[in-house]
């Protein structure tokens, strides 16, 4: 068996570099750790942390496919952020023009959680603890 000691970090492709790199930063709250522009893949590579903590790499390539199905399809199915207040985070992303799912409540934890997504149509749930 391995022996894996944390999550290192979760890989994103999007369609629109400059309007997911706004999402992740502006909206989301990332901040950049590092942006490398790979001339040879006509790519760009930007390392996101979250509270000190290296999380994300969000990647542009040309022309990349589009998701198959949402949310079901094979592979990965969502992003979930810990929040501590649910209901003003909703209202933080409704005012920012950004549609949430309603607040729903985990029928096994009694917590509360909603989905909204990224430009690319990704899943992202907000899970209050």
């Amino acid at each position: 068996m391995l022996q894996l000691s944390a999550l290192h970090h979760i890989a994103i492709i999007c369609s629109d570099y400059a309007l997911s790199k706004k999402f992740y930063t502006q909206v989301l709250g990332f901040k950049v750790i590092q942006e490398v522009y790979r001339a040879e893949r006509r790519s760009y590579k930007l390392d996101l942390e979250l509270n000190g903590t290296y999380l994300i790499e969000l990647f542009s390539f040309p022309n990349p496919p589009n998701r198959v199905t949402r949310p079901e399809a094979c592979g990965l199915r969502h992003l979930a952020f810990a929040v501590t207040d649910i209901q003003k985070e909703v209202e933080t992303l409704t005012n920012l023009g950004i549609k949430v799912g309603p607040i729903r409540v985990d029928e096994h934890t009694a917590r509360k959680f909603a989905f909204f997504s990224d430009p690319d149509e990704l899943p992202i749930e907000l899970y209050q603890i």
